[in-house]
Parts: C-alpha cells; structure tokens; sequence
C-alpha cells in the first residue's frame, strides 16, 4: 500500500474544521483514502456513496431528520456533486451544532463547479486537492515509468501495458460521456476528445483559443467554456503568465498542460519510453510533469506563473510569494543544463530571486551563484530549503 502524503493534512483540518473537501480527478484515490484514515478519525464516522442508489435513498425522503440523527458522527459524502441541494442544509446543521469534523465531502470538481459549497459552507469549510500519485510517494521506483505511465493509481500500478492502456482507455471515455455533462457541460464527448488529444499535441504551449477554435471549426467562447470545464475537473492546467509593469511587452496569454502524464502519452498513443523520448511533445510533457510534482507541494500562500517577454526571455515557473518571486524554476530534459541569456534577462527582470534547474537525474550542485541544480529525486529536499514544501 502506498501511503498518501495528503494524509496529515487532511487529519488536521477534520480536527479543526467543520467540514472538509476532498476534491480531485476520479480515480484518484479518494475514497481509498478516506476508507484508510476512518480508523483514525476522531470520532467514529458514516460512509455515504451517492452514487450507490440505497446510500442515495438515506437522503432522499428527510435529509435534515436523518443527519440529526447521526449527528455524534463525522458523516461521509463519496461524489458529493449528485446531491448540490445538501450544501444549504449542512450549513443549518453546522451553525446549531459547530464542531470540527461534522462532514467531509469527497468530489471530482473544482470548487468552482461546486458553486453551493462555496456560498453556502463559508467560513466552515477547508479544501483539500488530492493529486495522482507524486514521483516521491512512489520513490525510489524509477521515475521514468511514474513520467510515462502517469500517478493515477491504477494506471501506475496496473500489472501490464494492455491493462493500463485498456484502463486509460475506459476513464477518458468516462469523463467525456459521463462526468463532464453530469456536471453541467453540454459540449458533445467527440469534440471534447478532439480538443484534449489538441490540447496533449501543444503541451506547454501558450494558450490560443482562436487556434483550437478554427481547427475545431466551432466559436471561441464554445473552446473557453470547455477548457473551463476541464480545468475544474482538474485533467488540465491553464498556467498564468506572471505580469509586472516593468516597461516591456509580456506574454499575457496562459499555457496550457495535460496534468497527468500518463493521459497525455495515452492521448498521444505514445506507450514506450523511446517513443516518448524521440516525440516532439518530450519536452513539454517533461515540463508538465515537473510542473505538477512542484505545484503539488507548494504552500496555500506561494503561487505559481511561468514568465515571458515578447523578445523571448523566459522562465519556465516562478512562485510569487508574499510581495514578490521568492524561486525560479527551470526545467529541462538534460543531465548537463545550462541557462540561456533569456533566462539572465529574465531573472534580472523579476530581482533576481534565485533559481533551481530540475533535471532527470543530475547529481546537486551550484551552478554559478545562486543557481543549483537538481534532480527530480532530489525536488523536493531543494524546495524545503527555499520554504515552498508544504509537506516538510
């Protein structure tokens, strides 16, 4: 059993919230997760699937009379989307009885699809975002096949190349035909699949929503209600551009990634790491999947941007913090990195904060002053020492 790093987080805000939410992509582990930790639960607990119709039923006739009669117990919601109605409910509850670990929700959507917790449950509610297995809850394994297979569980663990692929293969179709319209999209799943398989050919490309709407032959607003829909069920990622009035032209534009690897090589029909090293998109998929591992474990006040001037300076991730860029990142697919005169530009722009090169496995060392390099092994040691590993 691999052992999820989001475990003491989570124990922490049951002890001292209301409610906490569990929100991830399906299949990630949840309610595996939750199942695991109600042992050590502070009081005993009651597990309600809603997409069981019998657990469903519970609440259908008197949900206020039934949860006052489990009212000793932290009650459980699995898929917490199929019954949106609950949330003013739970508030009620909440305020004639306030007590830590009352409720912990568990949903495939973002806060912002979850529009009812986010009205009605604030000031009472703490989020928790479950991620794909990282590279270091699965380490020492080899980190090549965490990059090609990808962190959802069944996928990494699955005890052959047919049955991960069939897997993949299975969920896509489920989100697309299932998920996504239960959640309110009315985008058809053809159009919606073209657009991922589109969005995995430009990895790490900067975001062009008349691009994908030409070659989709549909409106723009179609294309950015979508993208929408996919980032809130956390399979994509708009990384903003970090914007400051420092006297030259910026790209304003996000870019845009795949979040687990192993969907975007499915979507690619990349299945072997040789195929995948010779691919056009290998370095922007190298890029999206250190960009994940690193945006799983910054801190809820350290936020990130990837900069670019229209001349060509780049970095590929900073992390604002408090009143300015406390990390650069740069992320490349070599053992023997250098950085380019963009990358100097770049830091000067932003005041030189310092900056660390995440390779595939190059010993750590300094590069030149205030500049180190290191490893995805390493990732998030390095990370500790700048103060952005909400883990450690």
């Amino acid at each position: 059993m691999i052992q999820r790093e989001v475990e003491n987080e989570l124990l922490f805000r049951v002890n001292h919230f209301p409610v906490t939410a569990i929100l991830g992509p399906r299949q990630v582990g949840k309610t595996t997760l939750v199942k695991i930790l109600r042992a050590v639960l502070p009081k005993e607990s009651l597990y309600l699937d809603l997409e069981i119709p019998s657990d469903l039923a519970k609440l259908s006739f008197d949900a206020e009379l039934f949860l006052k009669n489990n009212d000793n117990l932290t009650v459980i919601f699995d898929e917490i989307h199929r019954l949106p109605d609950i949330f003013v409910l739970l508030r009620g509850l909440i305020d004639q009885k306030r007590e830590a670990g009352r409720f912990i929700l568990l949903g495939s959507a973002s806060p912002d699809l979850l529009k009812n917790s986010a009205e009605s449950l604030a000031g009472r509610i703490s989020y928790v975002e479950m991620h794909p297995f990282h590279y270091r809850e699965i380490a020492p394994a080899n980190y090549r096949d965490h990059w090609l297979w990808g962190g959802f569980p069944l996928s990494y663990l699955a005890k052959n190349d047919k049955s991960r692929n069939l897997w993949l293969t299975d969920f896509l179709r489920s989100y697309l035909e299932r998920d996504l319209p239960q959640l309110g999209l009315s985008v058809s799943p053809l159009l919606m699949r073209r657009l991922l398989m589109m969005i995995a050919g430009m990895q790490g490309g900067v975001l062009n929503y008349s691009m994908l709407a030409n070659s989709l032959g549909v409106s723009q607003p179609t294309v950015k209600n979508a993208i929408d829909f996919l980032e809130q069920a956390f399979l994509i990622r708009r990384l903003q551009s970090y914007f400051i009035n420092i006297g030259k032209r910026l790209v304003k534009s996000p870019k845009i990634y795949i979040r687990d690897s192993g969907l975007l090589h499915h979507l690619l029909n990349i299945k072997e790491l040789d195929s995948l090293l010779g691919h056009l998109v290998a370095g922007g998929s190298w890029e999206g999947y250190i960009i994940q591992e690193i945006i799983s474990l910054l801190p809820p006040d350290a936020l990130p941007f990837f900069y670019r001037s229209q001349d060509g300076s780049e970095l590929d991730l900073v992390i604002e913090q408090g009143l300015g860029i406390s990390l650069a990142i740069e992320i490349k697919l070599s053992d023997s990195p250098t950085i380019s005169k963009g990358n100097t530009i770049s830091l000067q722009d932003l005041g030189n904060p310092p900056l660390l090169i995440v390779t595939p496995s190059a010993n750590d060392y300094a590069l030149k002053p205030n500049v180190w390099v290191c490893s995805i092994a390493t990732l998030s040691k390095n990370m500790h020492r700048f103060g952005l590993n909400a883990f450690n």
